[in-house]
């Protein structure tokens, strides 16, 4: 019996969910299915930068999920890319998160929350430093 899977957390969910070669018809396109929690992983990873390590804590899994996880979103996209096909979003095992407010120092550890609408913080208000992150609770 195959082990279920276990949903993977998602804290950002943009309304485009679509993408298509430019000045082609949709009737002449091929479509590829790239799923929600695949779009996380290549923003966590690729656009935040962050390490499979943390990219996987994050959405929940191990680092070897999330590097499986992100691999496959790199081949849709680049079948995407290479052969010209539209890209559409869905689907897939995940809970989507409300983005969190609480911010952990990596310096002196301090963890703290900042009120909805101030955006990011400066610094951390124990130490001063620079270097923190949101925290995904769950």
């Amino acid at each position: 019996m195959v082990r279920p899977k276990k949903n993977r957390l998602v804290g950002f969910n943009p309304e485009i969910s679509y993408f298509k070669p430019r000045g082609i018809p949709m009737v002449s396109l091929e479509e590829i299915c790239l799923t929600v929690d695949e779009r996380e992983s290549i923003r966590l990873s690729d656009l935040l930068g962050l390490s499979y390590e943390e990219a996987g804590q994050r959405m929940g899994v191990s680092r070897a999920t999330f590097g499986r996880i992100i691999q496959r979103a790199r081949k849709v996209i680049a079948d995407a890319l290479i052969n010209g096909k539209a890209i559409n979003v869905e689907g897939g095992n995940f809970t989507l998160m409300e983005e969190s407010r609480i911010f952990l120092c990596e310096k002196c550890e301090n963890k703290w929350e900042e009120p909805m609408g101030t955006g990011k913080p400066e610094k951390c208000p124990s130490c001063g430093g620079q270097y923190f992150h949101r925290v995904t609770e769950h």
